[in-house]
């Protein structure tokens, strides 16, 4: 018998398997006595490069061998007969994933669930209709967008795009680093609220971050929601590229009009597939794919389930990645809670061997922690973090993002380079180990990021 075919999953999560006379057999998957083991967990990953410490997975993520391999089943039932496929296999096995998507962040209508390649698409689509609010004049030149200071850069571009060009007054909401606690981010917020509402303006959108990238903060996101429904801002859009299975991801408790998060960074999926959760409204029926196929009108959800022929088989395993999640023990709560606990110790390890301390409390961490680097280093802008981030890659074989945080006036011996640390499933505690002896071998060597040059 072959393997579980993946045009046959249901929403019944039974599983079919396949004969060699092509006969389709249903059978319910058999429950695991036991949870996945540590060596299973290793081959999985086994496609990993072997040496190489890999403790950046927030930047690409990571898929199982198990679910690559179902992927690859479902480009060549494409490529096996493309018309078959498309005419009837491709919209059922979107909308099965759309389905385990919706239950998943618990949303009340599969419909408010739309399937694209990327947050940063994502952001296209929700920003590309307030540019047309502008251009239609139903909003005026000037009304406000506000967005965080630490907003991911292609996000803070695509604003510059569609939002500053068509007449929006876009205003940073200035956040401190290191960060102390939730208040700060709050009192910050509040004030950006009150700029952008000078001027007889209106605040049109907010665009708020639930797991910033770099520097790496959780943002107290429900508390701003709540901010933005009390003072009147007419749309809340989340970017959560690091969200479903990094933190808690409940629509109906945030209650945002907007809310992305990329799959294939912290939930497993291959890359690239996200999803954008649009609050049945509407105002959201005016929402398009910035790529018009022959489904233009037909509702978010299908315009972004048909953009012309691509390879749609990183969206088609998100039921089976449900599944891989599943064998670990508590799931993706689990899971979560051990990432967490672990980079937390991780980064407590390394701010003692070095010295420094982490960029925020061990509550406004989730996967990745900010770890403050060696002063010595001298890294003195964002060309030294590059260049000493590749020095780590080609000399130790350790990936890491480095955030280079500029010092203010007056201090003496800042801080200014912090490496941005993620812990998965994957990973093992010499990964961090070493790094720790790495740095320690630059300090002590003498190292300055001005030697690279």
């Amino acid at each position: 018998m072959a393997s579980p075919s993946p045009q046959n999953h249901n929403h019944d999560n039974h599983l079919h398997t396949t004969t060699n006379n092509g006969t389709h057999i249903s059978k319910k998957p058999k429950l695991s006595k036991s949870f996945i083991t540590q060596s299973e967990i290793q081959s999985e990953f086994s496609h990993h490069h072997p040496t190489v410490a890999r403790i950046n997975n927030g930047s690409f993520g990571s898929c199982p061998s198990s679910i690559l391999s179902l992927q690859q089943e479902w480009q060549l039932r494409f490529l096996r007969q493309p018309d078959h496929f498309f005419l009837t296999q491709l919209k059922p096995a979107i909308l099965d994933s759309r389905n385990t998507i919706k239950n998943l962040v618990n949303a009340d209508h599969v419909d408010e669930i739309s399937i694209v390649d990327n947050a940063t698409t994502a952001a296209a689509i929700v920003l590309q209709q307030i540019a047309w609010a502008f251009a239609e004049g139903k909003f005026q030149k000037g009304d406000a967008a506000v967005m965080l200071h630490y907003a991911y850069g292609a996000v803070k571009k695509s604003i510059d795009a569609y939002v500053t060009r068509a007449g929006g007054y876009v205003i940073e909401v200035q956040l401190p680093f290191p960060v102390a606690s939730p208040d700060e981010i709050v009192f910050q917020f509040k004030r950006a609220l009150e700029k952008g509402k000078t001027s007889g303006r209106k605040v049109r959108l907010a665009v708020i971050d639930h797991v910033t990238s770099m520097p790496s903060v959780v943002i107290p996101l429900k508390t701003l929601v709540k901010i933005c429904r009390e003072e009147g801002v007419d749309q809340v859009f989340v970017d959560a590229a690091h969200g479903i299975g990094c933190v808690d991801v409940d629509m109906k408790e945030i209650g945002a009009d907007f809310y992305t998060s990329n799959l294939h960074k912290w939930f497993f999926c291959p890359p690239s597939v996200a999803f954008l959760y649009c609050r049945k409204t509407e105002k959201s029926l005016d929402l398009h794919h910035p790529v018009v196929s022959d489904e233009y009108g037909n509702g978010l959800a299908v315009e972004s389930a048909w953009i012309g022929t691509r390879d749609y088989s990183a969206q088609l395993v998100v039921p089976w990645v449900l599944e891989f999640v599943n064998r670990f023990e508590g799931g993706i709560e689990g899971i979560k809670k051990r990432n967490h606990d672990a980079v937390v110790e991780m980064g407590q390890m390394l701010a003692k061997a070095w010295g420094t301390h982490l960029g925020c409390p061990p509550e406004m961490c989730a996967s990745m922690v900010m770890v403050g680097l060696p002063a010595c280093l001298g890294i003195a802008s964002e060309s030294d973090t590059l260049k000493l981030r590749t020095h780590l890659r080609d000399k130790y074989e350790i990936e890491v993002p480095i955030y280079f945080r500029p010092p203010k006036d007056g201090e003496v011996g800042p801080i200014t380079g912090y490496a941005r640390i993620s812990h998965q499933v994957y990973n093992k505690v010499d990964d961090y180990y070493k790094f720790r002896d790495a740095v320690n071998e630059l300090v002590q060597h003498g190292f300055s990021c001005a030697s690279l040059n």
